[in-house]
């Protein structure tokens, strides 16, 4: 289908794009630039500020949807003020309307023509971080270019027609292949989701976000302005003030009939009229002077002394971009489009300036505005000449029906701005879990973020680490070679064989075929349900300081992962003294040892021996068993989920195809569920988790909690346990930062940073639980005293696993630990009044 697609485009180029181009440029101002832009001849000056720098490409049409670009331009550059802003535009009229409007853009371009090596060649110079296509801007050979590159596409105030629906089946395969290549759908509404979806997009991409054209800010009018764009067109005094906005033929010969009657009732009265085409001025003009009406022209009025414009009874605006803010002079607004079968135009520009509207009975291009707007009795839909004529005469000849009117379509306005603001919380979501593509939030990470097997300077890595690594990519879609694929069907059906395990398993302890083992003590299981990093030690090690505190004895099961002990129990420390190094306990559990003096910490595989001994040695009141929800070997009396709001769910696929350890169904097991990391995710990210966990657990308590930054303390120190040398976070804000990790969600920890204001020069990503060696230590000191930077920064995680010859050798660099504590903003008396119980309960039997 792409072969015929690309033929047909080739033959259209050649024969009809190309010459009249050509033409074009030859005829009209500027369009030499669209003309080589188009075909991906940008000048290095044109795109060096956001060039391979990661930037965030936003692309509208024509002037209609970079209009709707606009707020969502101004939320992105609140919400990455580092990052640089592509906008790119297809019509002259889109790209002088983003000069215009867009002043937070890095850089403004046309966009390139969906011709495959074009775009393959433009794609591969700016290399973007994400591509945001505004309405239905969808190109095949441009968004195939995209996805062969890795890079997370997001529609953005998507809007499909009734029209769209019909033809875009007529694309088959490739209209497949655009829907799978865009990661999140934010639709203007509920009708646009559903048309969306109707035409093969996931429905767990799409979302509905609204319109963010209720946002614009760019049309906004003092007072000030609108008594000069009253004098600048000698309207001054004048009333009614009739704005026609983005009219076609036969819509003006209507409303010039109209007028004639209004002006018979109100001398005074002006007919502003702003065709949709400014071509089209010339032919308006000889319709209203043979209607005998004098005409006046926006760009001449603008260049006369103010004492020689001559008022004219119409109006005619020959310039692009200014209608939305002319609609402010209006007494009365007919937005066109809407009496003629071409769907109608923008009506939230004149609703943003409090006018009374009036439209046709086409609006199906605006359809949820309109309804809005008729709902809140702003606008009065007309079908013929006589009802526009009726309508306009009503209005503006009752001063309370045009208050009520105008009032009316700025409230439409104020309830429903927010649609960029969710919008953006969807892109930070994007970009937050986007572990395909390396990136986060508001910070840069060098390549090493991504390496395979070898990179220059460092450790070779062990073979399991970079097969591991190659199939978390390959199954969150990053696909290079052909041979991908028959890997995916055989993960898929590896993953049908796991889920089937799971299920056997499962009913085999529901039934009591197979018996858990009870212990003599309050036993709480704290797990998750898919791999990689949740929080579930630091979570552990919040719970363990909570309950300890109240004065129970508490005992801490870990499995001791990557741990090298072979027995079946090991005691990393009985709460007095810690006994095994952070290489013979594993990592998270030589970390709760440090962290928790008085709580003894066991590891070893089987949760059921290890518990036996410690009640039988250790007399615990209550253990907490880390990483649980999955060992039925034991019996729980509270099973606590946490559920990372950043990566939430992974990719709903089961192991080894995804990173489900269950299906979600089996959420319904947990009495808790802890939302972590909360206050890095947006509140839309929330909203998901929370409806999920809704639709599979009815009875669970849901809380939330927080990874709060602390503190830095030097590694050394950190080791000694010197306290007394801990700086506090503002004293590295704004020093310049290398950051490096081996855990299991690396952009939490490095959104952390980012959030308490250092300057993230760049990051290091190692596989979860990597080893350090002596040649890694050198090569990331090498690399940041390279950057120039003041200080290395990890995690206490990773921490424990550097070795102490580096520790303690005589660094040119600081290496601190990032202090995390959990905190809970809600539900922890509940979760202790509850362990409490239980615990007097079990004293009582």
């Amino acid at each position: 289908m792409y072969i015929i697609y690309n033929l047909l485009l080739i033959i259209v180029f050649i024969f009809l794009v190309l010459p009249m181009f050509g033409l074009r440029a030859l005829k009209e101002d500027g369009f030499k630039r669209r003309f080589k832009q188009s075909l991906g001849f940008l000048r290095p000056e044109d795109i060096a500020l956001v060039a391979e720098k990661n930037c965030i490409w936003i692309h509208g049409a024509s002037v209609g949807e970079i209009v709707a670009t606009s707020p969502l331009v101004k939320e992105i550059r609140q919400a990455f003020p580092n990052t640089p802003i592509l906008v790119s535009a297809v019509t002259t009229g889109g790209y002088s309307m983003a000069k215009q409007i867009i002043p937070e853009a890095t850089a403004i371009i046309y966009f390139p023509l969906d011709i495959c090596f074009i775009t393959n060649w433009v794609v591969e110079r700016i290399k973007p971080r994400v591509f945001m296509p505004v309405e239905t801007e969808l190109w095949p050979n441009f968004l195939r270019t995209i996805n062969q590159n890795d890079i997370p596409v997001m529609m953005v105030n998507g809007r499909i027609s009734d029209k769209s629906v019909k033809s875009y089946k007529y694309l088959f395969g490739i209209l497949t292949d655009m829907l799978e290549s865009v990661d999140k759908f934010c639709m203007q509404s509920k009708l646009d989701a559903e048309y969306i979806i109707k035409l093969g997009a996931a429905k767990e991409r799409v979302v509905v976000t609204g319109n963010t054209k209720f946002d614009q800010t760019y049309a906004e009018v003092t007072p000030e302005d609108k008594e000069k764009f009253l004098a600048e067109m000698a309207l001054t005094g004048s009333y009614p003030i009739i704005v026609a906005g983005s009219t076609h033929p036969n819509e003006e010969s209507m409303l010039l009939v109209s007028f004639a009657q209004i002006l018979a009732k109100f001398p005074e009265a002006k007919l502003v009229i702003a065709p949709r085409k400014p071509g089209r001025v010339q032919e308006i003009t000889h319709l209203a002077q043979k209607a005998g009406y004098s005409v006046g022209f926006r760009k001449e009025l603008l260049t006369q002394p103010a004492a020689e414009r001559l008022a004219s009874q119409v109006i005619l605006i020959d310039t692009i971009g200014e209608l939305g803010r002319i609609y402010a002079v209006g007494d009365v607004v007919y937005v066109g489009g809407s009496l003629i079968t071409h769907g109608g135009h923008n009506v939230l520009e004149p609703a943003a300036h409090a006018k009374p509207i009036v439209v046709g009975p086409h609006m199906f291009n605006f359809k949820d505005s309109h309804a809005l707007l008729k709902q809140n009795k702003a606008c009065h839909t007309v079908n013929n000449q006589q009802e526009l004529t009726e309508s306009l005469l009503k209005i503006v000849s009752d001063d309370n029906l045009r208050n009520s009117m105008g009032q009316g379509s700025l409230q439409v306005i104020i309830d429903n701005r927010g649609a960029a603001k969710r919008s953006i919380e969807y892109l930070q979501a994007l970009l937050a879990g986007d572990a395909i593509h390396g990136k986060n939030l508001n910070y840069s990470i060098n390549n090493a973020t991504s390496r395979h097997i070898t990179i220059e300077g460092g450790e070779r890595m062990r073979q399991r680490e970079a097969v591991k690594l190659y199939l978390y990519r390959l199954v969150h879609g990053k696909i290079n070679h052909y041979w991908d694929y028959f890997i995916l069907i055989f993960l898929r059906v590896a993953s049908v064989i796991y889920e089937l395990g799971v299920w056997t398993k499962l009913a085999l302890y529901r039934t009591g075929i197979l018996q858990q083992n009870k212990l003599d003590c309050m036993v709480i299981s704290l797990g998750n349900i898919t791999v990689g990093g949740t929080g579930k030690t630091p979570t552990a090690q919040k719970m363990a300081a909570l309950i300890r505190d109240l004065g129970y004895r508490v005992v801490i099961l870990n499995r001791g992962y990557r741990a090298h002990w072979d027995d079946p129990i090991g005691v990393v420390s009985d709460g007095k003294r810690i006994y095994m190094t952070a290489f013979e306990a594993g990592d998270e559990a030589y970390l709760l040892a440090k962290n928790l003096p008085g709580v003894p910490v066991v590891i070893g595989k089987d949760r059921a021996i290890t518990g036996k001994y410690v009640v039988d040695s250790m007399r615990p009141d209550v253990i907490i068993m880390d990483d649980g929800y999955q060992h039925w070997q034991l019996a729980r009396d509270l099973d606590i989920v946490l559920v990372d709001t950043l990566n939430m769910f992974g990719n709903n696929c089961l192991l080894p195809r995804g990173t489900l350890r269950e299906p979600l169904e089996n959420l319904d097991r947990a009495n808790m569920f802890l939302l972590t990391k909360t206050n890095q995710s947006t509140e839309a990210a929330k909203e998901k988790v929370k409806e999920v966990l809704a639709k599979n657990n009815q009875h669970a308590i849901v809380f939330e909690s927080v990874h709060s930054p602390c503190y830095f303390v030097e590694i050394a120190d950190w080791y000694k346990g010197i306290k007394d040398n801990k700086k506090d976070l503002q004293d590295l804000k704004g020093c310049a930062v290398m950051a490096f990790s081996a855990i299991g969600n690396p952009s939490s920890f490095e959104q952390s940073l980012a959030d308490i204001g250092v300057e993230l020069v760049e990051t290091i990503r190692y596989p979860d639980h990597h080893d350090y060696g002596m040649v890694e230590m050198q090569y990331v000191t090498e690399r940041a005293l390279s950057q120039k930077v003041r200080a290395l920064i990890t995690t206490e995680k990773d921490a424990v696993k550097i070795p102490s010859e580096f520790i303690y050798s005589q660094r040119e660099l600081p290496l601190y630990i990032l202090g995390i504590e959990v905190k809970m903003l809600n539900g922890e008396r509940e979760f202790l009044d509850i362990v409490e119980e239980k615990i007097k309960k079990g004293k009582r039997k």
